[in-house]
């Protein structure tokens, strides 16, 4: 993979840089202080990837994103922004107007060169990977024994379900990279009031998934925030799980409470669609809907045989419009789903099931 660094300081290049040196499958083909030199550079060489700030001067991240696409350049795009209400929408705004992922820049007044760099290291190289690897890692195991013998099911075990004329009691999606535009999509316009409630565990980092939740509202048209801990669990409602946080469903007589943790990082990620599948599908049973939309790795597929095992419904977004097809190929390969499609058709299915 040949990487172009695109920022406008000195210092922030060179951590990058250094971040990436010694991976063998990826080569720095050269840096950029503006997203007009970048877009030169994109002419006049072979790139496959850019790392891209958002403020720079001359032209900025967003106005360099969609002259990319305006140009049909074919390369990924990663964003980093400052980890703050501001930084974190105007990430959203990238991802909408054309990037692939973002990271959040490292902060701190103690932090050293090399510890930024270790730190962007982190944090950089999956999501590069991902674009090498198409998305996919092993599956974890769930920790959980009373669901680890979903995993020898066979895909014939399960009972296929018409989506179309399902009504769940309510409706769990995962997504991660890619996923908030593809949130907003499938989203969009829905037709109000909605009978049962919507969770979203989305791969994204604190302050993040507020501005989510706040981009969601106005695409939807319906009530979204955050979850928050003890909160009763409503229809008409979008509930987002915050960053850092696994987000589950518990019941109490015959109410259902939004519970937040800081457990262990399931598929390396909190929170988990794992977790917000599982504790739906104890809860609904046959009630529940799980989506599983873009993203890297297998984070849902464990959830997603449990909803499928107690009699639920699954659907998934289909390759073609996927960012990566990571997440929902790994319930395509296992054969649990009852439908895939684009984000278009997936719309009109979420239209029926909520109203």
């Amino acid at each position: 993979m040949r990487v172009l660094i695109v920022d406008d300081s000195v210092v922030f290049r060179s951590q990058i840089k250094s971040a990436l040196e010694g991976v063998g499958n990826i080569e720095v083909v050269g840096t950029a202080n503006n997203g007009k030199i970048a877009l030169q550079k994109l002419a006049q060489s072979s790139v496959d990837l850019i790392t891209l700030d958002m403020e720079m001067p001359e032209m900025g991240g967003i106005e360099t994103i969609r002259e990319i696409r305006k140009a049909k350049f074919p390369v990924k795009i990663i964003v980093f922004s400052s980890h703050t209400t501001r930084g974190s929408e105007a990430a959203l705004e990238a991802l909408t107007a054309g990037a692939h992922d973002f990271v959040a820049k490292p902060s701190g007044t103690e932090m050293t060169f090399e510890n930024a760099a270790a730190k962007i290291r982190d944090e950089l190289l999956p999501k590069l990977q991902q674009f090498v690897s198409g998305g996919t890692r092993a599956p974890e195991l769930a920790k959980s024994s009373h669901l680890n013998p979903l995993h020898a099911l066979n895909k014939t075990t399960y009972v296929k379900r018409d989506l179309r004329t399902f009504s769940p009691s309510v409706l769990v999606i995962g997504s991660s990279t890619g996923g908030p535009p593809a949130l907003e999509v499938v989203l969009k316009n829905l037709s109000l009031p909605l009978r049962i409630p919507i969770l979203i565990a989305q791969h994204m980092p604190p302050v993040f998934t507020a501005s989510l939740a706040k981009r969601l509202k106005e695409s939807s048209g319906v009530e979204a925030a955050e979850g928050v801990h003890g909160e009763e669990l409503k229809p008409n409602r979008i509930y987002v799980a915050p960053g850092d946080y696994h987000m589950g469903l518990e019941k109490r007589g015959t109410q259902v409470f939004i519970k937040l943790d800081k457990g262990p990082q399931r598929n390396s990620v909190r929170p988990a669609v794992d977790v917000l599948f599982e504790t739906a599908a104890e809860i609904f049973a046959n009630r529940t809907m799980g989506l599983i939309l873009t993203g890297m790795g297998e984070d849902g597929l464990c959830g997603a045989k449990l909803i499928k095992s107690k009699g639920g419904g699954v659907m998934i977004q289909d390759q073609a419009s996927c960012v990566v097809f990571g997440m929902p190929g790994a319930i395509f390969q296992s054969g649990i789903h009852d439908d895939i499609g684009n984000l278009s058709s997936i719309n009109e299915v979420i239209r029926k099931v909520c109203t």
